[in-house]
């Protein structure tokens, strides 16, 4: 009986561990559909950009006319969108580029 039980704790212990582990890796992470609505709800913030980014992600930049943020994020091909930076004073520009030299 004592064996089972210090198997269970340390098999429970290992489980704790690798969670952490998977959370500290990706702490700015979420499913797209809950960081969409985070975005929207709390910030007012709709897409204003979106990129191809390496192997099959995607970069899109948020930001609110009314609050003045913004946030760039990355969603995986696995569905999980990472927030990569996010700031305030957003200004929307239309300045015309430079003639390549």
């Amino acid at each position: 009986m004592k064996q089972t039980l210090l198997k269970m704790t340390m098999g429970l212990g290992i489980m704790v561990l690798a969670a952490q582990q998977v959370q500290a890796q990706t702490p700015n992470c979420a499913p797209r559909p809950d960081v969409l609505q985070r975005l929207a709800e709390t910030y007012g913030e709709t897409r204003r950009g979106i990129g191809m980014a390496r192997q099959g992600a995607v970069m899109e930049v948020f930001a609110s006319d009314d609050t003045g943020t913004w946030t760039i994020t990355v969603t995986l091909p696995n569905g999980l969108t990472c927030l990569l930076a996010a700031g305030e004073a957003y200004e929307v520009l239309a300045e015309a580029l430079p003639p390549n030299a």
